[in-house]
């Protein structure tokens, strides 16, 4: 397979489950798109105005989750492990009919997604991909939590810190090439809490369907969870996957290096918004090798469309 060519799914995949915010049940079927469509988000209980484009500039809502929202008021929340999905398997196009306003949460990571689309199979074209190669160093900054991107040559690099004040949590970094590594850890990771927030959160009108199935809950120095962690460091790898989730709003892949301490879904929006703010910071560049060994953009000819 090409990994220079845009890719649909070869299938419709149908799915439902349980919305973590508002608890309400959901049912999603994502079908196969054209070339040069991008993902498009299509509320089917809604008869006008539906379709809502997960793009950096819609996203109108950060807390705990990423929600996009069109120009009519009409939103999809809790799109990040999907995208994040979409993302990994390399997919450029599809259609994604929800009817409610949250994507369902599954098992709280990005694996469920990331199974269904490979049991549909992908749909390779003869269309190019395009990326967005970043040309200066960009860094947006709230105290001490951070996150910048600077140019790289072939890759995206994500070197991510979390650092709490707990002692199962503690302090967590890990980094990934995300277009060379084995990223199975990021994918299975779960979004995860503290037991102490879970009454604020529930207050504040959130997490009314969160559970031990769909999130990796700490109090004080235990897991709650019968299974424990999947992996030794799936609470920074979880947020890594939020990370790519969020980064894939900018409507492509993006080659740079990026470092993050303490961020999350509004750092990851504010640093698009600010790289897009001038063209000189990023270039769109459209693909033209046939063949691709190993990485994304790895022995590649690049041709500048910006």
């Amino acid at each position: 397979m090409s990994y220079l060519t845009q890719k649909t799914i070869e299938n419709n995949i149908s799915f439902s489950g349980i919305s973590l915010h508002s608890g309400l049940d959901v049912n999603v079927c994502i079908k196969p798109a054209s070339p040069n469509n991008g993902i498009v988000f299509k509320r089917v209980d809604l008869k006008s105005n539906n379709l809502v484009y997960p793009s950096f500039m819609n996203v109108t809502n950060t807390s705990l989750n990423t929600t996009i929202e069109n120009e009519f008021g009409v939103k999809v929340s809790t799109i990040e492990h999907l995208m994040c999905a979409l993302f990994g398997m390399g997919i450029d196009n599809a259609l994604i009919e929800i009817d409610n306003e949250e994507v369902p949460i599954l098992d709280g990571s990005a694996k469920i997604f990331i199974e269904k689309i490979i049991s549909a199979g992908i749909e390779v074209s003869d269309s190019p991909i395009k990326i967005i190669k970043i040309n200066k160093e960009i860094s947006y900054s709230e105290g001490d939590r951070y996150i910048n991107i600077k140019p790289s040559t072939l890759s995206l690099d994500i070197d991510f810190e979390l650092k709490y004040n707990n002692s199962v949590i503690g302090n967590q970094r890990n980094k990934f090439k995300v277009y060379e590594d084995d990223l199975s850890d990021v994918y299975n990771s779960r979004t995860f809490c503290l037991f102490e927030d879970i009454e604020k959160i529930k207050k504040n009108g959130l997490a009314k369907g969160g559970s031990l199935e769909n999130a990796v809950v700490v109090s004080e120095n235990d897991i709650l969870n019968p299974e424990g962690l999947r992996n030794e460091k799936e609470f920074v790898n979880h947020k890594i996957l939020d990370c790519i989730g969020d980064l894939y709003t900018s409507g492509y892949r993006i080659v740079g290096s990026i470092k993050c301490s303490q961020g999350g879904h509004y750092l990851t929006n504010q640093l698009l918004r600010k790289v897009f703010l001038n063209k000189d910071n990023f270039s769109i560049v459209e693909i033209k090798e046939k063949s691709l060994p190993h990485s994304l953009i790895n022995k590649t000819i690049l041709k500048s469309i910006a």
